[in-house]
């Protein structure tokens, strides 16, 4: 192997050894290894490769995939200057507004989730995803009416997106709607029954409507599935409560509180 790099490359002195290695790395070699890199979960490896191809070369793909790396390291803020970099580059392209929407809403910052929709819309006023997001936008800052608005035209564009059932159903009982809540969730439950929110909505709205015993079927099934939220199965105690089984309640609230003091503990 040797002889062949050899033959291929020539004789090199130890001067044009060192010159060769001290060589400036070549931009699709590191945009390759930065993709690979990302594709295998390691983020950190990944920023780090990227951010040196981009001192090369200023490319849209490269700094793309860095923003994503920089979530996956949690770096949420920076994550987002390159996808509003981006925004500057290409103001055209709805999915930049579409993932910056999305990196702001795991930042909790739903103002400017709210705005990248906005930018979003005036691109494609019928785009679902956007849709969809800035109705999450105007749940997060309490515009309840915006997120109803919202949430029924992602549906009207998707028949079948079940998220926005789930959302929408969510929103109607907490606005006290619980027949459009019912609707909603059936839905959910028809389409997708192992969706477990869908079953603690259902669960919420039995309650809510005091018929205990229903309310009780589906919390039991929503806990099968999720038996280390406490929040839940102190709902559940007081639904046992109201049934009359003060032994069952009591050992739901005794879970809850153990659950409690040992996510302390890790903490």
């Amino acid at each position: 192997m040797n002889f062949l790099k050899k033959l291929f490359r020539g004789n090199t002195t130890p001067e044009e050894e060192v010159q060769r290695q001290g060589e400036v790395p070549d931009f699709e070699a590191l945009k390759r290894d930065g993709l690979r890199a990302l594709n295998e979960r390691n983020p950190s490896e990944a920023v780090d490769i990227l951010c040196q191809a981009l001192q090369i070369q200023n490319d849209f793909e490269v700094r793309f995939a860095l923003s994503n790396a920089l979530v996956g390291c949690n770096q949420l803020a920076k994550a987002y200057e390159e996808l509003q970099k981006l925004a500057e580059i290409q103001p055209g392209n709805i999915n930049v507004f579409i993932r910056m929407a999305e990196v702001a809403c795991e930042m909790k910052n739903y103002t400017a989730m709210g705005e990248a929709c906005e930018r979003g819309k005036l691109l494609d006023k019928d785009n679902v995803e956007i849709n969809l997001l800035y109705a999450r936008a105007c749940l997060g800052v309490d515009d309840s009416v915006n997120a109803l608005a919202m949430l029924t035209k992602t549906i009207l564009l998707n028949e079948n997106y079940t998220e926005a059932y789930q959302l929408r159903g969510e929103l109607l009982l907490k606005m006290g709607d619980l027949d459009g809540a019912e609707a909603d969730v059936e839905w959910v439950l028809n389409h997708k029954i192992t969706l477990s929110d869908a079953l603690l909505l259902k669960a919420r709205i039995e309650n809510a409507r005091q018929h205990h015993a229903n309310a009780l079927e589906f919390y039991n099934q929503f806990i099968a599935q999720n038996a280390s939220n406490s929040d839940v199965l102190r709902e559940r105690s007081a639904v046992k409560q109201a049934l009359g089984d003060q032994q069952g309640a009591a050992d739901d609230l005794k879970q809850a509180n153990e659950l409690d003091a040992e996510k302390q503990q890790v903490v």
